[in-house]
């Protein structure tokens, strides 16, 4: 069995970038890829006073945050080329930014103005994040792994929220196109989809705290328990490191089983 120093060298001598790095997954990945031997984390966010709290507690001399709006590409090509710049190479891209519906959006009172916002982070900054971090990856023969966050709602669809059901569906497809074009650089394309976890962003849409929503979301699991984030960060692991050297275009469900309608 592998020493505990041994299982936190995971990442070791790895560079990432994580977008909607400043808080929920992104935070407790960019944790968690610290904790495994991360050389250096990049966190990509607009949520400015939490992003470099979050760099500060880490560390400046192993993680930074960088102001990027996903919705705009210039921002995403120069949050590539400064993470190159200072650290000389990009390993790992976790495209995790996004939003939820901020209405919800069936398809008889669907809002096309609310769905081309949601589109644009959730699908547009995925895809020119995807874009640039193969583009560094490529030019340097970085045999690196590109991750995105989609959702259970992107296979099952939903009686709600239905711009957001589709935008993690694109994410899919986009994932699995991407593997298939980026496979014979090296370079591994995947997404891990999260059931229902206590989320800031979640708990702000359900109006809940943390301890409320787990104890809701606990019916819709088959799984005795809760899902954490944990849990998730896990699946982010594994798919940043070369513990999935041989797997791509694969959408990984962290779910516990989920049950629809629970």
């Amino acid at each position: 069995m592998a020493d505990a120093t041994s299982c936190k060298r995971k990442l070791q001598g790895k560079v990432a970038i994580i977008t909607g790095g400043a808080s929920g997954i992104g935070e407790a990945s960019a944790l968690h890829f610290i904790n495994h031997g991360a050389q250096a984390v990049v966190i990509a966010d607009i949520q400015d006073e939490k992003g470099q709290k979050l760099a500060e507690s880490i560390g400046l001399d192993r993680c930074m945050y960088i102001r990027c709006d996903v919705t705009d590409e210039e921002q995403i090509k120069t949050l590539v080329e400064t993470t190159v710049k200072t650290y000389g190479h990009l390993d790992i891209m976790f495209c995790n930014a996004g939003i939820v519906s901020k209405s919800e959006q069936s398809i008889l009172d669907f809002d096309l103005s609310g769905y081309e916002e949601l589109f644009a982070i959730n699908v547009r900054g995925v895809s020119a994040s995807v874009k640039h971090a193969a583009r560094a990856m490529v030019k340097r023969e970085i045999q690196g792994s590109i991750i995105c966050t989609a959702s259970i709602a992107g296979t099952m669809g939903g009686s709600i929220h239905t711009d957001y059901s589709m935008s993690k569906h694109a994410v899919m497809g986009l994932m699995k196109s991407a593997s298939k074009q980026l496979g014979r650089y090296g370079i591994r394309v995947n997404c891990v989809s999260p059931g229902p976890v206590a989320t800031p962003l979640l708990c702000r849409m359900l109006g809940v705290k943390a301890e409320e929503a787990e104890k809701a979301f606990e019916r819709s699991s088959r799984l005795k328990g809760v899902l954490k984030l944990k849990h998730v960060t896990d699946a982010v692991l594994f798919l940043a490191s070369e513990e999935s050297e041989f797997v791509t275009g694969q959408n990984l469900t962290v779910d516990g089983g989920f049950i629809e309608h629970a």
